[in-house]
């Protein structure tokens, strides 16, 4: 691909156009724009392809996102939600972070409760759901094989996550799951935070304040297990737990 020098590339196709790209940002209707454009990870392009070409049988018929997922609420928010990557026939389906899938139902549902979304559902990118306060991301916004991107996959993919929370600049992130906390601490490492080493532990529950290597501000991270069916279903992560963490963040930012 051919671009002019020291201008961002129209279509990222690789971790050079991705860094150039993300840089060159100046907002966040822009980031989410040339994000959706990305096609620096080959696996993971051929992945989305894929899963939109063949769905499960109750979304046969549906025009697939099959793109990078920008993330999504409240451009001015003081709380971010950070998974680790959309699913194959939900974010990977309507073009939204968590949603059109039951990870999605349970963390609307949450958000809901708490004051920080309008209704709480989440099926389409053109349901009328809004966000207050919070907006859901992802260090990695390609729906991955077996939900697991690889680590040069995730770091291809950090300069959209990292210019993105540079332009919101929430004051907490709540991370969902131990890929995901791991994920985010690795990106902000590379990004010019002052992350420990070892990192962290992953706990639910678990609280981190982070700070820039120059500058000022301060990011809290607060761990929670994962919205997925498994936790869910089980009982590992119940309603209660998820709100409890989600009103944690929200004394953390007053």
């Amino acid at each position: 691909m051919t671009t002019t020098p020291g201008a961002a590339p129209d279509v990222p196709s690789s971790p050079a156009d991705v860094v150039a790209a993300a840089t060159a940002a100046r907002d966040l209707a822009t980031l989410d724009r040339v994000a959706s454009t990305c096609r620096a990870c080959p696996r993971l392009v051929a992945w989305r392809q894929a899963a939109a070409a063949d769905p499960p049988a109750r979304y046969r018929g549906q025009t697939y996102w099959a793109r990078p997922v920008p993330g999504f609420g409240d451009p001015h928010a003081r709380i971010a939600v950070v998974g680790l990557a959309p699913a194959a026939h939900g974010g990977n389906r309507t073009g939204r972070m968590f949603t059109g899938d039951r990870s999605g139902d349970f963390l609307f549902a949450a958000l809901h409760r708490v004051g920080m979304a309008s209704q709480p559902t989440s099926t389409s990118a053109d349901d009328g759901l809004t966000l207050h306060d919070v907006r859901v991301t992802a260090p990695v916004r390609c729906a991955p094989p077996a939900n697991a991107p690889t680590p040069a996959e995730r770091r291809t993919c950090g300069p959209w996550l990292a210019r993105e929370l540079e332009l919101v600049a929430p004051r907490a992130v709540v991370v969902l799951g131990g890929f995901g906390w791991q994920a985010l601490l690795t990106t902000l490492a590379e990004q010019g935070w002052a992350v420990p080493r070892p990192h962290p532990a992953f706990a639910h529950g678990a609280e981190v304040t982070l700070h820039p290597t120059t500058g000022p501000g301060e990011l809290t991270l607060l761990g929670c297990f994962h919205v997925s069916q498994q936790n869910t279903f089980t009982g590992r992560l119940t309603p209660a737990m998820l709100d409890d963490v989600l009103r944690r963040a929200r004394e953390v930012v007053r």
